[in-house]
């Protein structure tokens, strides 16, 4: 099956039984948490494989009816050329089920996005985006809070952070990442010339306390005043909060709530969420300085996508996908088509990478 062995297969399944029979033996093992999740990650897989064993013995026992009677014969191949085909859609499914999981896919996110180059055309595009995100948060039935917004004079974003809470938030996210650029003529631009602008976007598994522990020494907390547009004071009290974290570097700003504490709070997670995500990006580049991933690895400088005004087209450059429904994706409902064909490829090309391990082991 595609390189996946008779062994391997048995070797799942008596895995399997040895987790049964840990639970059934001792509920209250320190480690029974622990168990009960390797237990119900892996029972899809195992009704997979013993299906594809059942199937199996089916077709080896036609293999061996022999009949003269031309229909019977007929009949007989009809019947093993439908179990060759779900023999061969099972090792399929089997065979994606085996594949290594990103264990941040079930989290929720938190997005960033910043304007790039281009002014306030960029800010603009920014603000696109922003409602973009918020709009397929909201028809995924996920939900959707604003971090933080800074606006820029003319109604873009300089800067904004959403906190996207969810099923597979991450696993439909994460692709996101890395800068899009925008092709349209600005409505300041009388002699309609197309301009090109930026925005980045970042996208970080959203973690708890237990997952970063910030050591308190580690932080330096700064309070000031929230500023609008154009610096003017909003509140009058000293509620926004920078926090910045020595080791690293990485400073996080948060100013929305009224209330210091609140700012802190939400300071404090987009940090932890920061600080996860770059040691997750230094454990992947470990794994992978031999091989990079065509459909991209989150790098923030990494041109992905092309939102292209005048002719109502959407290009992501990782996958050569070129869709030309942009008022669609841009309200929302159109980024579905868009995520789907990333994840597709990204699965393809894992599956590809599997058979390649596969093949160099036998």
């Amino acid at each position: 099956m595609h390189g996946i062995s008779h062994q391997t297969l048995s070797a799942i399944l008596e895995r399997y039984e040895r987790l049964e029979n840990a639970l059934l033996e001792d509920q209250f093992l320190q480690d029974s948490i622990k168990l009960n999740k390797d237990y119900a990650r892996m029972t899809p897989l195992v009704e997979c494989v013993r299906k594809w064993f059942h199937i199996q013995k089916e077709y080896d026992d036609l293999l061996t009816v022999q009949d003269e009677n031309d229909e019977m014969k007929g009949v007989i191949e009809e019947e093993k050329k439908n179990l060759r085909q779900s023999l061969e859609a099972l090792g399929y499914e089997i065979r994606v089920l085996l594949l290594p999981k990103d264990e941040d896919d079930a989290r929720g996110a938190i997005l960033e996005i910043r304007a790039g180059t281009g002014g306030e055309e960029a800010a603009l595009f920014a603000a696109d985006l922003m409602r973009m995100y918020m709009r397929y948060g909201a028809l995924q039935k996920w939900q959707v809070e604003v971090l933080h917004v800074h606006h820029s004079d003319h109604a873009g974003v300089k800067d904004a952070g959403l906190l996207i809470q969810g099923k597979d938030v991450y696993a439909q996210l994460k692709f996101e990442a890395g800068v899009h650029r925008v092709q349209r003529v600005p409505k300041t631009e009388a002699s309609g010339r197309i301009h090109t602008s930026a925005a980045t976007v970042a996208v970080l598994p959203e973690v708890e306390d237990v997952d970063i522990v910030i050591d308190e020494k580690d932080i330096r907390i700064d309070v000031f005043r929230s500023s609008g547009p154009g610096g003017q004071s909003v509140n009058t009290t000293d509620s926004a909060v920078r926090i910045t974290h020595l080791p690293t570097g990485i400073v996080v700003s948060q100013q929305d709530e009224k209330s210091q504490h609140k700012n802190k709070a939400k300071a404090l997670k987009v940090l932890r969420s920061r600080l996860y995500d770059a040691k997750k990006q230094e454990e992947e580049m470990k794994r992978s300085q031999s091989r990079q991933r065509q459909v991209g690895r989150g790098d923030r400088s990494e041109r992905i996508r092309t939102y292209n005004f005048p002719q109502g087209r959407l290009t992501d450059h990782r996958i050569k996908l070129t869709l030309h429904q942009l008022p669609e994706i841009l309200e929302g409902d159109g980024l579905k088509e868009v995520i789907s064909a990333l994840m597709t490829y990204a699965r393809a090309e894992q599956l590809a990478e599997q058979e390649t391990n596969f093949s160099e082991i036998a």
